[in-house]
């Protein structure tokens, strides 16, 4: 429920006293600058009588859905997530490129540069990999995120990269404009909660057997430490084929659209795993209505550390840009 603006101190713990003792298990948070008091189920309506009398209630909301702050019934319009100078969420499609890890200053610098001019709205680059095999390239660390900050510095974009661990989100929060949570991550529920914690904007990618309600469930893990920054990231799901690295759910985009007020991004590179599928996948997932796309770019793909084959070169993503240009006017979106 939504409390009355102003609703004094004795009258909150009134209300919370008396939600308690229904076991309602209440839960007081701020939200966008208003008290709201979240319960674990809905209340009965004696009890919403109740909480009339004391006169705490400005809105009562009784979500069907378990991710109730998620839920479009919580709140009808769009959320809009705002980091630096990007908003997204907005009529402008949010591009965010860069590579996969990032593994020389050379070559962050010059794929950030290139993604500036060609119209990207934010950089991405890993520094904490979770690879399969603990033999592959893990990133640099730290090195790493100062040199993100330092590509953030010199173009502008704003910086996304993924923490893997609770302990690491304040390191990582020092340097990046925005987190990433990835598919493996997505129910780690300490790392959901610190991430909350943060306060900074978060992007949540779904996980490879998660169901679009799992996904919903998980950020809900996130809102509910008062952090309304959240957005969604559909990036494929494992199934029994084998033709993509994963199978691009693009029916998730419409659906998440329906079930939640969140922005919707989608990463076509991690769900082909091709390179020569991520431009068409590109421009699907702009039709579906997605808010955005994630794209991995190298200077030069083959001799990648990590996730050689999905990876667009610069000229690829050049064309790829001016490709998708005419598709996003189409569905009432601009790039730039």
């Amino acid at each position: 429920m939504v409390t009355q603006r102003g609703a004094s101190a004795k009258i909150i713990n009134e209300a919370l006293d008396f939600l308690n003792e229904r076991e309602l298990e209440a839960k007081p948070l701020t939200w966008k600058n208003q008290l709201l008091l979240v319960t674990n189920r809905n209340p009965a309506s004696t009890d919403v009588d109740r909480l009339k009398d004391i006169g705490v209630i400005e809105r009562l909301v009784h979500p069907t859905q378990k991710a109730q702050l998620a839920s479009r019934e919580f709140q009808r319009e769009n959320s809009v997530i705002n980091t630096e100078n990007v908003s997204i969420g907005s009529q402008k499609l949010v591009i965010i490129a860069g590579p996969c890890s990032v593994e020389s200053r050379q070559q962050l610098l010059e794929v950030a540069r290139a993604v500036k001019r060609l119209g990207a709205s934010m950089l991405r680059g890993g520094a904490f990999k979770p690879r399969t095999s603990p033999y592959e390239f893990q990133g640099l660390g730290e090195t790493a995120l100062s040199l993100l900050a330092e590509a953030r510095d010199e173009t502008d974009l704003p910086v996304i990269t993924e923490v893997l661990e609770p302990g690491k989100v304040d390191l990582v929060a020092k340097y990046a404009d925005m987190l990433q949570v990835g598919a493996r991550n997505m129910q780690n529920f300490p790392l959901l909660r610190a991430v909350g914690r943060s306060k900074k904007p978060v992007l949540l990618k779904r996980g490879m057997m998660a169901t679009i309600d799992e996904l919903l469930q998980a950020a809900e893990y996130i809102l509910l430490e008062g952090n309304p920054n959240v957005v969604l990231c559909e990036r494929g799901i494992r199934t029994f084929e084998k033709a993509t690295r994963n199978t691009l759910d693009l029916a998730a985009v419409p659906v998440l659209r329906k079930q939640t007020h969140l922005p919707i991004l989608v990463d076509p590179s991690h769900a082909t795993g091709s390179r020569d599928l991520v431009a068409p996948m590109t421009k699907a997932a702009v039709s579906a209505g997605a808010d955005g796309v994630m794209i991995e770019v190298h200077p030069n793909p083959e001799n990648a550390l990590s996730d050689s084959h999905q990876q667009l070169d610069l000229n690829e993503f050049a064309r790829l840009m001016e490709e998708l240009e005419p598709v996003a006017e189409a569905v009432g979106r601009r790039l730039r």
